[in-house]
């Protein structure tokens, strides 16, 4: 039997789904273990593969999704990071965009750079924009600033050279000088893993490479050495931000692609979920512990931005709001963040507000009702308090709570501050993390010319189900799909995305007359595509070219990226038609700018994961039967609410108020709702029209 494991560590839990020929699949969550994720990650697959009955040998793929990149910026544990640039450029990373995320926000402060202004040096040589060697590369300069970074105690370091996009020749020298010099130093050269136009951008996603470079490397070692003492030899591939699937080795040496990595994995299994149930466009809803995310995808496929901003581990991705984070031009999933978790804080600030999030209680010591130590107020302890969740034990009966100390830490900590009682202060907290997240799906939508209401709303992770009605109750959507395996979507998702290399190639030049140099690129991506994935076993019919081009009218400095066009002219229509979608207008008599071609070489594997033939194991179904008292209105008295497993909608529909209960999430059907089977496994919950 061949069997593979999907992995997705999050801030509270760690959730692992082994899945099994015929689509039976298996599924767990693990507290997450945060002084080393891989501790969480080996004990969750040993779990599954002992309930399974089989061995190390049986798994023929491990498919992961970290948060060791990004949690290493988030806590500022990243290597001690030098960068070497051009004479005069030291401070391209400091000045950045010159932009502030709030013009109003006086108590805003700028993130500090990843590479102190000691580490940053110049040396002379200067690349034209032409790509012409202006002045050669001084490689003394090389050499001095590698003395200089030993004994600074520097370990990693980003180079990044004005122009170094149009002849990358001085960088790779460069690199080649500091390995040679100082063999210790892991040296990520920006055309390594950013070869475009804007220096600010290649510096900034360069340095986050360099940064992050140890301890990605560190922990993708360490987990590969504890699967191999579990017996596992299998292949371990890495979720990377845009949703697809990349080797461990690529993993190692570019992890800036894997930042937004865990995320990506429930977007990726939606795009594959969607289109059987008749729903190629969906507003894709995580709610996990720590944090609630929003996505769309359209016809089948996510929506990708060429670059993000990462700050604090939260990130709404307005294309015009910045200056907030860490800029990563990279290829992702159009993901925004709050920090509106399951674990999420309530408090009353000193203006009397309340306010949930973003710091979170994460799985240790968890939300109130754990009993581990931590007495302030959660949204699950809100939950609690209003009865939609199981008053005794969580996660199929394996998490003990006590609904008891969930109503002591809401009384202490909102109730009494502002005068309400229990129930009140609960309808407050969820209240403002329902609008919080209802804000995170604005910002993919509206933001992004898109109604909400257009789209059905997919509710994943261990809480998107349980809010997922109110939410888009607030946007106007009608209609919503709790996916099969909710809890653990994101790594269920994992298994049913595709292996995916990203590649770019700069061209700028007006579009009028740029045919034949597209048609010259898109050949020497092609063949670079091909041989990342025949290096990975993809060839033939398992190889996908998906080509396209950043465009923007003449004098712009932002675009559009639009799927390559046969000829100029259709190219051209696309991208008005983009743009006119997105800023509401489109200066049809401007001229457009070709700036990069892109390069998706996606490799198709034959044993993905197939929704559409799903078989959850029976343990993952099964929830209580009885009655519950929940407060759904504040104001009104608690509604005596039925409580089923989530296989009894197998039996037909059910009216709400009702809650379904799984191993993995809590479905809520409020009243005035109808849940029935929706397909490949989903819930389909429809709103009354006057409701939506």
């Amino acid at each position: 039997m061949r069997a593979r494991i999907g992995v997705d560590v999050g801030g509270t839990f760690t959730d692992v789904v082994l899945s099994l020929p015929g689509g039976r699949i298996l599924v767990n969550k693990t507290t997450t273990t945060p002084h080393d994720p891989g501790e969480g990650v080996v004990a969750g697959i040993a779990t599954l593969l002992q309930e399974a009955g089989l061995d190390g040998a049986a798994v023929e793929e491990v498919v992961h999704g970290t948060t060791v990149a990004s949690n290493t910026i988030l806590q500022k544990v990243g290597a001690r990071t030098g960068l070497l640039t051009t004479r005069g450029f030291r401070d391209v990373l400091e000045i950045g965009r010159i932009r502030t995320p709030g013009m109003f926000d006086l108590s805003w402060s700028k993130p500090e750079p990843l590479v102190p202004r000691r580490w940053r040096l110049e040396v002379s040589e200067r690349i034209g924009a032409d790509g012409a060697v202006v002045q050669p590369l001084d490689e003394d300069d090389v050499r001095e600033a590698a003395a200089f970074f030993l004994e600074e105690g520097v370990e990693a370091v980003a180079i990044c050279f004005i122009n170094s996009y149009s002849n990358a020749a001085h960088e790779r020298r460069a690199a080649a000088l500091l390995r040679e010099a100082a063999p210790s130093l892991l040296v990520t050269a920006s055309c390594e893993v950013l070869p475009e136009i804007k220096e600010y951008e290649r510096t900034s996603t360069a340095v986050v490479n360099a940064y992050i470079l140890p301890a990605m490397r560190g922990y993708l070692s360490r987990l590969e050495a504890r699967l191999r003492e579990l017996g596992l030899s299998a292949p371990v591939q890495v979720m990377a931000s845009n949703g697809g699937m990349v080797g461990l080795e690529a993993a190692r040496d570019r992890p800036v692609f894997a930042v937004g990595s865990g995320p990506a994995g429930g977007v990726a299994g939606a795009a594959r979920l969607g289109p059987p149930l008749g729903a190629a466009d969906l507003i894709v809803f995580d709610m996990g512990g720590t944090t609630a995310k929003a996505a769309i995808v359209e016809g089948g496929l996510p929506s990708l931005v060429t670059e993000y901003e990462f700050r604090d581990g939260i990130s709404t991705p307005s294309r015009f709001t910045k200056g907030a984070g860490y800029m990563l031009k990279v290829p992702a999933v159009d993901i925004a963040e709050v920090g509106s978790g399951g674990g999420s804080i309530a408090r009353v600030d000193a203006g009397g507000l309340l306010v949930v999030g973003p710091e979170s209680a994460g799985g240790d010591p968890g939300p109130a009702c754990y009993g581990r130590g931590n007495k302030r107020p959660t949204v699950t302890d809100a939950n609690m308090v209003l009865g939609f969740l199981n008053p005794r034990a969580l996660a199929g009966g394996s998490l003990p709570v006590d609904a008891e100390l969930s109503r002591r830490a809401v009384m202490q900590h909102v109730a009494a501050p502002l005068g309400l009682s229990a129930e009140e202060a609960a309808q407050g907290i969820r209240q403002v993390a329902n609008v919080n997240m209802a804000r995170a799906i604005r910002a993919v939508t509206v933001e992004r010319g898109k109604d909400p209401r257009d789209l059905a709303l997919l509710a994943i992770g261990g809480g998107g189900p349980l809010h997922a009605v109110e939410v888009a109750r607030l946007l106007g959507i009608r209609r919503v799909l709790v996916a099969p395996a909710a809890g653990v979507f994101s790594a269920a998702g994992m298994l049913a995305a595709e292996a995916a290399h990203e590649f770019v190639e700069p061209l700028l030049r007006p579009l009028d007359g740029a045919w034949p140099a597209l048609e010259e690129a898109s050949s020497r991506l092609a063949t670079a595509g091909r041989v990342a994935l025949h290096a990975e076993g993809y060839a033939g019919e398992g190889v996908e070219l998906r080509f396209a081009a950043d465009l923007r009218y003449l004098g712009q400095s932002g675009g559009l990226t639009v799927p390559l066009e046969e000829g100029e002219a259709a190219l051209r229509a696309a991208f008005e038609r983009l743009y006119r979608e997105t800023f509401g207008y489109a200066a049809e008599e401007e001229a457009v700018e070709l700036v990069n071609l892109r390069l998706s070489a996606i490799g198709r594997g034959t044993t993905r994961l197939d929704f559409g033939a799903l078989s959850l194991d029976a343990q993952a179904l099964a929830g209580e039967h009885g009655t519950r008292p929940v407060h759904f209105t504040r104001g009104a008295p608690p509604v005596p609410t039925r409580l089923l497993p989530r296989a009894a909608l197998d039996e037909g529909a059910v009216e709400g108020p009702a809650i379904l209960e799984s191993y993995d999430t809590t479905v809520v059907i409020p009243p005035g709702c109808t849940a029935r089977p929706g397909g490949a496994g989903c819930v389909l919950i429809e709103l009354d029209p006057i409701d939506a």
